[in-house]
């Protein structure tokens, strides 16, 4: 697949939520990559640390967005904060590129049996995960409505609803999630200049996942040995690109509702990872790991869904 030309985003104003790492950091980054200013709004700063206890900063997010073409502007704010949200939406006029990603579950999510799992922390990854969405929803879509070529989308997991991920409640988070996408499109069916979508990354390199497997973006492919499946992982950048292409695809309504993946979006825009590869986990899962997990061994290059 031949790539296409490259999004311009210039003039155009965006909000991240969960920007501070991962694929929210990856996403502000690649909206200015296309020309965005970017609202990069999380909890952590160079002076007040967020309670998942990571080093990443909404600051760094910032530089990195400036960096890569675009304006970054960071926005100290807790999605659980109805308050902090207000605050945010002061500072805007319109929003054309409304991306709602916030998380904060990476030090709650218990694999196994909920019952058997510590309730509070669950609870507290179903408020980080739900309520932060709904939240940023309420208080942003006002100023999504005033722009004239406007996209909402809600980042999860998983892009089939019918698949099991890690336990009850993160299952029930990221279900909640790709489903806001859809009902949001529904509830903007008579704002035809909005397009509402979910989105969701493949096997994600992220800095919490790296580190989890003990190696970095550099030496990655030494955890393949460990876990086979990783030869399929992509950086958080793949999903940043294909969004950006999203937001500047004039015809994008006709995605309304529906949740795209990073490998969807590279066969419909022919973008690349960071690495000039283009990562298929969508296809390695049907042909490859969906059959093994049935019993049934099948012989695949992992290079050749790259």
């Amino acid at each position: 697949m031949s790539a296409r030309s490259e999004p311009d985003l210039s003039g155009k104003v965006a909000v991240v939520t969960g920007a501070t790492r991962g694929a929210g950091r990856a996403i502000a980054v690649e909206l200015g990559a296309a020309g965005a200013t970017v609202y990069v709004a999380g909890r952590t700063t160079r002076s007040q640390q967020s309670p998942v206890g990571r080093s990443e900063t909404i600051e760094e997010t910032a530089e990195l967005v400036d960096s890569a073409g675009g304006k970054g502007i960071p926005v100290r704010c807790d999605l659980t904060s109805v308050s902090d949200v207000d605050a945010l939406a002061a500072r805007i006029d319109r929003l054309d590129v409304f991306v709602d990603n916030a998380w904060g579950g990476e030090n709650l999510v218990e694999w196994g049996k909920f019952w058997e799992h510590d309730l509070e922390r669950q609870l507290r990854m179903w408020r980080n995960g739900v309520e932060t969405h709904l939240v940023a929803i309420h208080r942003l879509m006002p100023l999504v409505l005033r722009s004239d070529d406007a996209l909402v989308v809600e980042v999860t997991d998983g892009e089939d609803g019918d698949a099991y991920f890690v336990n009850l409640p993160y299952d029930a988070v990221k279900s909640s999630v790709r489903r806001f996408g859809e009902v949001l499109a529904r509830d903007l069916r008579e704002f035809p200049h909005v397009t509402a979508v979910a989105a969701t990354p493949g096997f994600l390199r992220s800095e919490q996942m790296l580190e989890g497997f003990g190696v970095t973006e550099e030496n990655w492919r030494d955890a393949v040995e460990k876990v086979p499946d990783y030869a399929l992982s992509e950086t958080p950048h793949y999903l940043g690109r294909g969004l950006a292409h999203l937001a500047a695809d004039p015809q994008r309504r006709r995605f309304a509702g529906q949740c795209l993946s990073s490998w969807r979006l590279k066969r419909e825009y022919g973008f690349t990872d960071l690495d000039g590869s283009q990562p298929d986990w969508g296809r390695w899962y049907e042909e490859v790991l969906k059959p093994r997990m049935a019993g049934v061994e099948v012989e695949a290059d992992p290079e050749s869904y790259r």
